[in-house]
């Protein structure tokens, strides 16, 4: 059912630093920041020959990523990406099988303009995965 890795998210206290450590220190093809008020974020990506790194600061005081960094003050990885081909089956086959999808359980339009849902982290080894319709 999941495709391939579409990116890894990782929360970070300071964009400008994090992006910086990318393009100037890895070298990295960095994006511009992005406001997602849907989300509660704002976000950066860092392009990869074969993904995508998604750097993500808190926008506003309810984003859940504040929520993150509050009991990681330093970042770390936030989220998993996987491409699906059908969000809607995808969504109901998970379901089928017991996965908790997160928030009322609709797609909402993500970072890259395409449906995504976030998936229970406790029915995914502890990682919190989001899916993107390809």
């Amino acid at each position: 059912m999941i495709g391939r890795l579409n990116h890894v998210a990782i929360a970070v206290p300071d964009l400008g630093a994090a992006t910086a450590t990318y393009r100037d220190t890895l070298g990295a093809k960095v994006s511009e920041p992005v406001d997602l008020p849907e989300h509660g974020v704002t976000t950066v990506f860092v392009e990869l020959p074969n993904t995508k790194i998604e750097l993500l600061k808190p926008l506003g005081e309810k984003s859940p990523i504040a929520k993150f960094l509050e009991k990681n003050p330093d970042g770390g990885i936030h989220h998993l990406c996987y491409e699906v081909d059908d969000i809607e089956a995808a969504r109901q086959k998970l379901v089928d099988e017991g996965a908790r999808v997160l928030g009322d359980g609709k797609p909402r339009i993500g970072a890259h303009g395409k449906p995504v849902l976030f998936l229970h982290p406790k029915d995914f080894i502890g990682t919190l995965v989001e899916i993107e319709q390809a």
